[in-house]
């Protein structure tokens, strides 16, 4: 079973940052000129205190008539957080995303971010997971040798 670690180690370790003092226009500019759809929001002293994210904007400023040049990162964003940890598995994080209904995970080593996981990351590789154990029953029912290269 795949760990979040082999998952971070091949799409990468990136991830994207914000002041909770920024306003949530310059939050939407950077998100959309990265492609991505969320933020971690990091303190002064470089800790995670809370996730701006698309559904954010949506819930918390369009919807309630507020405009993101004024409004504040801080004041919108998901201060509930949940992380996870290198060694959890894909199976771990699915049960963290649908239990908790997010779509991020920031992964957290000893307490310091090493990177973020997405909903699409996980479901990408739990469908590569079993794909190479389709192949694997395919290759064994028709004795074509067992185990996959």
């Amino acid at each position: 079973m795949t760990t979040v670690k082999q998952i971070l180690d091949k799409k990468g370790h990136e991830y994207y940052t914000i002041n909770p003092n920024d306003t949530v226009f310059k939050a939407l500019e950077s998100m959309a000129e990265k492609k991505i759809g969320c933020l971690m929001v990091i303190d002064d002293d470089g800790g995670l205190i809370g996730m701006f994210s698309e559904r954010d904007y949506a819930t918390k400023v369009a919807l309630h008539g507020f405009t993101s040049k004024e409004s504040l990162v801080k004041d919108i964003m998901t201060t509930e957080l949940y992380t996870v940890k290198p060694d959890m598995t894909t199976f771990d994080c699915m049960a963290v995303m649908t239990d908790r209904h997010v779509r991020h995970l920031p992964v957290l080593d000893h307490n310091k971010i090493v990177g973020i996981l997405s909903i699409g990351d996980i479901v990408n590789q739990i469908i590569y997971e079993q794909d190479i154990h389709i192949k694997d029953l395919e290759k064994y029912i028709t004795s074509s040798g067992y185990g996959h290269q």
